[in-house]
């Protein structure tokens, strides 16, 4: 039997680790199977590219299902699951990588290059997750980065970002773990 995780936070430092300590204690009781039901405006890249190799590696069988929205980072931490799920009237939202800039900061080239290249590099490794678990190519996945747009479930079907589109069911008696972080 599956053990249900419901996840609905940003992407960051103590979101992350605290969905992966859970995980953990899951996989050092010897669960065989995660269910992660996901809801996540996104965040933090490194946090969100740190989840979803973590995520890869755990030795039970995981199955992610959008159950509102999946946007930005959390696409790629969506697409951890050997099973993906997509709640009918879930979406998910693509963009490319950016960086706020605090008021008062001098920008100079030097500092606008090394952030290009960062922001490059990252969106290269997000593409290069897309493209492996999908069926969208790096032409499409640019077009996504630089669309900035939102998707349906039945887009998400037909490239392959997920299996199927359905409501998630717990069966009665199910382990249900609920992460609840302050706002």
């Amino acid at each position: 039997m599956p053990v249900f995780v419901s996840f609905s936070a940003d992407i960051g430092p103590q979101t992350t680790e605290t969905l992966i300590a859970v995980l953990g204690e899951q996989a050092n009781k010897g669960v065989d199977e995660v269910y992660l039901m996901l809801s996540t405006p996104g965040g933090s890249v490194m946090n969100g590219l740190n989840l979803y190799n973590v995520l890869r590696a755990f030795p039970f069988k995981l199955i992610t299902h959008n159950v509102g929205n999946v946007d930005s980072i959390g696409n790629a931490i969506f697409l951890a699951g050997e099973e993906r799920y997509a709640c009918p009237h879930s979406t998910f939202m693509f963009h490319g990588v950016g960086f706020d800039v605090m008021a008062g900061h001098r920008l100079e080239e030097k500092l606008l290059r090394e952030r290009l290249e960062t922001i490059l590099q990252d969106q290269r490794r997000i593409g290069s997750i897309i493209r492996d678990r999908t069926t969208l190519n790096d032409r499409q996945i640019s077009s996504l980065f630089r669309e900035a747009r939102t998707k349906d479930a039945g887009y998400a079907l037909n490239v392959g970002i997920v299996h199927e589109i359905r409501d998630v069911q717990i069966p009665p008696g199910s382990p249900v773990i609920s992460l609840v972080f302050q706002r």
